[in-house]
């Protein structure tokens, strides 16, 4: 289901206030079909780290993030 911007700035206002920092960023795919990407700030650079999606059911919307660890990020 499609994200709204005017959803992306409620929930990345609601990110940044749970998670404390301001580093996140919700970023709308540039081409349909493709993925909503949660994006953290790193120095200068925005690196995506999941995905968000939004699920509709009985009236009531939820958001659900899909984070994607490498595990040569780990080493």
């Amino acid at each position: 289901m499609t994200i709204h911007a005017k959803e992306i700035e409620k929930l990345q206002a609601y990110l940044h206030q749970k998670l404390g920092t301001d580093r996140l960023k919700i970023v709308l795919p540039k081409r349909e079909g493709q993925p909503v990407e949660l994006c953290v700030q790193d120095g200068k650079n925005w690196e995506s780290i999941g995905t968000v999606y939004r699920d509709e059911e009985d009236g009531e919307v939820s958001y659900a993030i899909s984070l994607t660890i490498l595990q040569e990020d780990l080493l």
